[in-house]
């Protein structure tokens, strides 16, 4: 449904978007995440229309719509787009907000498919009410309708939730993936907030410097990063450093390390390692003790924050059965499934 080939963006010398490609498949959700001002927005613009690439192009249901030599207007492309100050018409009422996009349409028409999408966002009774009457959550669906009406070939949502509650910011992106896989809508959403991305998503971008790092699933980039900024970015975790012992073995400051390791880690070579709080056991048995320095209650769980000998901290999720307070020495022991090794002074990953 949405390709990018090796699209550059530049504003004068400036390149807001170097050598950008995805691909998003239909009824796919996609998104872009990444810190404030890394180019996810002029991505976004980029596909709709309100900016030309200097370099590679864009395709909409395989139709070239951008590149150097041709841009299709925003108003033929059939993507419907919503902002983050979602742009109601506050003196309109919620139905004819949604039917706005629908010029051409006989009443009856358009009455019908605003009927259709007030009860696919689960909002029907409301299209009399004007905007101000409505919660926050209720008006960004309206706002999603309305992009919808028109039925685009692809919807892009940009910051849609930060002005939300940090409730309904996680409650509503999962409600809306399930309404945007029941109607088969291709999604591309932008956001800085790994839960929206982890919420709703089926793949995800990360973005640093209008740089593509990574395209993948949730799942991939947390375990299996392929550039520090990724694992930096994506959940938490530390590096720890190493030396390689041979193929499938590393030696640390919490033990060794099983894995299997990339070829250009030969014997000898001085490694950093990935380690999340999950790679961490609290194990009371054990003869590797850490000093508590900080905890977080997350319900179910505490994050330790622990000190080893040399003074360096990791990160150990445990249950909150296991309740230890901050100064106490705690037994833990390493646990990886595989090893996330990034050779020293380098900024790519290599995947055990």
């Amino acid at each position: 449904m949405l390709e990018l080939d090796h699209v550059t963006v530049t504003y004068g010398d400036h390149p807001a978007v170097v050598d950008f490609s995805l691909s998003l498949e239909q009824g796919r959700i996609g998104c872009l995440l990444g810190p404030s001002g890394c180019g996810k927005t002029t991505v976004l613009r980029a596909i709709a229309g309100f900016e030309r690439p200097a370099r590679g192009a864009i395709r909409l249901g395989g139709e070239i719509v951008s590149d150097t030599g041709f841009v299709l207007p925003p108003e033929r492309r059939r993507v419907g787009m919503v902002f983050q100050d979602l742009a109601l018409f506050p003196h309109l009422r919620v139905w004819e907000n949604i039917a706005f996009g629908l010029e051409g349409k006989s009443r009856g028409a358009r009455r019908r498919r605003v009927e259709e999408l007030l009860t696919l966002m689960g909002l029907p009774g409301v299209g009399e009410h004007y905007p101000h009457q409505l919660s926050g959550g209720q008006q960004q669906r309206v706002a999603i309708a309305r992009a919808l009406a028109p039925r685009p070939m692809l919807l892009m949502l940009d910051e849609p939730f930060s002005s939300l509650d940090p409730e309904l910011r996680e409650q509503l992106p999962k409600e809306l993936r399930d309404i945007f896989r029941e109607d088969g809508v291709t999604v591309l959403l932008v956001t800085h907030d790994q839960q929206e991305a982890f919420g709703m998503a089926d793949e995800i971008g990360v973005v640093r410097a209008g740089c593509l790092e990574q395209w993948a699933a949730a799942y991939s980039l947390y375990h299996r990063p392929e550039t520090r900024f990724v694992a930096d970015f994506v959940g938490e975790g530390v590096m720890i450093p190493g030396r390689v012992v041979d193929e499938h073995e590393v030696e640390t400051e919490i033990g060794s390390l099983k894995g299997t390791l990339p070829a250009n880690c030969t014997p000898g070579t001085r490694v950093d390692i990935l380690l999340r709080p999950d790679d961490v056991v609290h194990d009371d048995a054990s003869p590797m003790k850490a000093r508590i320095v900080d905890r977080t209650f997350r319900g179910a769980q505490f994050l330790y924050t622990l000190a080893l000998e040399s003074g360096r901290h990791i990160l150990c999720l445990a249950t909150s059965h296991h309740d230890h307070p901050p100064g106490e020495l705690m037994g833990i022991r390493p646990e990886l499934d595989h090893l996330v090794v990034f050779p020293e002074q380098t900024g790519s990953a290599a995947v055990g």
